[in-house]
């Protein structure tokens, strides 16, 4: 059966200024400090060496780069998102967001509809299911 699926709203270049001010404040003096550690000695497992954001479409992704040491590694690094805020309408202030998280399945799972951007980071501030 045929569905009607309205188009996804566009986020403005003004609320994509905004977001990425904000979370990059949240990267910088949270999760950075909280996730990325020096390397260990005689590594063997992956470890984080970089938390940043992006922007892909109406999707806002926060992303952790992870050193793979060891001698059987395929590359040296690899990135993943581990949080992802989708635009859902509104501007400035009436912005309102999708939460979602990365499961174990490769899958990103929403969890939290009509947020603001203020509620989005805080939720990803207190971690739970979206830490790295």
């Amino acid at each position: 059966m045929w569905v009607y699926s309205p188009p996804k709203p566009k986020a403005p270049d003004a609320v994509k200024a905004g977001v990425e001010i904000k979370a990059i404040e949240l990267v910088g003096a949270v999760l950075k400090p909280e996730h990325v550690k020096p390397p260990p000695k005689n590594a063997k497992r992956n470890y984080i060496v970089d938390i940043y954001t992006k922007w892909h479409r109406n999707y806002f992704y926060f992303c952790a780069k992870y050193a793979c040491p060891g001698p059987n590694a395929l590359s040296p690094f690899f990135d993943t998102g581990f949080a992802r805020m989708e635009y859902s309408g509104g501007v400035g202030r009436q912005s309102q967001f999708n939460l979602s998280y990365m499961r174990h399945t490769g899958r990103w799972w929403e969890i939290r509809r009509g947020l603001s951007l203020e509620q989005c980071l805080a939720e990803i501030r207190e971690g739970g299911l979206f830490h790295p």
